[in-house]
């Protein structure tokens, strides 16, 4: 069934985001979303999601009605682009846009990275909890990710260290291979035979 909610694409997700002073980089909010559009977590909305972009007790009031309609409708845009993505299992990470000479790009590029395997996915994908129930390939799967963020977050080290930018280029096009590889692997595996029943609501 097609989805009433559209995503408003990410620059005006990013001009949304920003004008409710939300501190969730938007590649760590888009990567959350799929996370959670993956994780068994029976329990958990998008609503939790949400809110989770935002620190505790620091959500925006919404002053009306209306408002809070298209705050959320906005949300669940994003949310069933993601769902889309994953059902169709072509969830990607985002391509860099800097320039692979540039050290101090590639620094910040490579702490984002991280950001998006951790903050994003991973932390999406268990929705609050600390344990979940799932096979051991899956939690193997979702402990190398936590694994290969830690690798962006040392590669940034290592450029701060005077590393050539170009070296550490490569590594990082052949570490986001990696992690989609792991991505798609986990979606075809232990998504995609239950994705009906993981269509959530807003509320």
């Amino acid at each position: 069934m097609q989805s009433e909610n559209v995503y408003i694409g990410d620059d005006k997700f990013q001009r949304f985001l920003d004008h409710y002073n939300c501190p969730t980089p938007l590649f760590v909010a888009k990567l959350k979303f799929a996370g959670a559009v993956c994780s068994p977590n029976a329990n958990l909305r998008p609503t939790d999601v949400i809110a989770s972009l935002f620190p505790e007790n620091q959500q925006p009031r919404l002053a009306t009605k209306a408002e809070a309609e298209l705050f959320f409708k906005f949300f669940m845009g994003l949310w069933d682009e993601m769902f889309a993505q994953i059902r169709t299992n072509t969830l990607e990470l985002p391509a860099y846009a800097g320039h692979k000479d540039d050290r101090s790009e590639l620094i910040e590029w490579c702490r984002s990275r991280a950001d998006q395997i951790e903050f994003g996915f991973v932390e999406g994908f268990w929705g609050g909890c600390d344990t979940l129930k799932i096979p051991n390939y899956a939690a193997e799967l979702m402990s190398s990710l936590s694994d290969m963020a830690e690798v962006y977050d040392a590669l940034a080290k290592r450029l701060a260290a005077g590393d050539k930018p170009a070296d550490i280029y490569t590594v990082i096009g052949n570490t986001d291979k990696m992690v989609e590889k792991t991505f798609k692997f986990l979606i075809e595996h232990l998504v995609l035979p239950h994705i009906q029943q993981l269509q959530r609501q807003v509320n």
